[in-house]
């Protein structure tokens, strides 16, 4: 066993059986509707990114990667695993300046493989899992984080008008928004009873600050830091954004 904890998140593993799926019946699908697939095809689970099960999927020419909801028997809970405004907002994101990797195609048609996906590029690259980035110099470091907030700067002046993601997400106050949704969130999926979030979940919109009840909207990621990000491999340049499952409209401070 690895006594690097790390290693948990890091490269691939076989698909296990609850993630499993006719890959012959992908291949037919990736064959009619990603441009120049060409078999055969294999495929691995990516150790990370298991909230939507993220999958690399290998040619002899090209690697590809696939974004899936859980399998059939998942209970999904509403409005989560929106693997389709991953799709989307990564789609409407091409050619500004916030790195993603190319969309190839989204299925939401549940009869190819049990559940919808989307096909984007696989980008090679850096991802850094420890936080504490071990063994870089204070400049290097210091590098990194001017590029994070170069591209979340660069995320929140997008006109997402423009790049066709106007409806994204709702109008009005996303704070309010945002403790409504995960207030209906934990109670959708509570077990037994906690007086203490009952508490939490009355006393927060009651004592939201002033300057979270402006209506400054942008694009927000949601889960903006260092493991969503590939980072080029030797280079303090950010290839591309990963993981934009709880992305939407909102206020931009949401993402500090």
């Amino acid at each position: 066993m690895s006594s690097n904890p790390t290693d948990a998140f890091v490269g691939t593993r076989p698909v296990s059986a609850t993630h499993a799926f006719d890959v012959d019946a992908l291949a037919a699908w990736l064959a009619g509707n990603v441009a120049g697939f060409a078999g055969p095809l294999t495929v691995e689970m990516f150790k990370g990114g298991q909230s939507n099960p993220t999958y690399k999927l290998v040619t002899p020419g090209r690697t590809y990667v696939m974004r899936a909801k859980p399998g059939p028997v998942a209970k999904l809970l509403p409005s989560a695993h929106a693997i389709e405004r991953e799709f989307a907002v990564m789609k409407g994101l091409a050619g500004t300046a916030v790195p993603v990797a190319h969309m190839h195609a989204l299925c939401e048609d549940e009869a190819v493989i049990g559940r919808a996906f989307y096909i984007m590029e696989f980008v090679e690259g850096r991802v850094l899992w420890d936080q504490s980035l071990p063994g870089m110099r204070a400049a290097e470091r210091g590098a990194l984080y001017d590029e994070m907030n170069r591209v979340i700067a660069a995320l929140h002046t997008v006109d997402f008008k423009a790049q066709g993601l106007e409806h994204y997400g709702k109008s009005g106050n996303y704070f309010e928004r945002q403790i409504g949704r995960w207030s209906k969130q934990y109670l959708a999926s509570v077990t037994q009873p906690i007086a203490e979030m009952d508490r939490l979940i009355e006393w927060l919109p009651a004592h939201m600050p002033a300057s979270a009840r402006t209506d400054l909207t942008s694009i927000v990621h949601g889960d903006f830091r260092l493991d969503n990000l590939i980072f080029h491999p030797t280079e303090p340049r950010v290839l591309a954004v990963l993981d934009w499952e709880l992305s939407t409209l909102g206020h931009p401070l949401a993402d500090f």
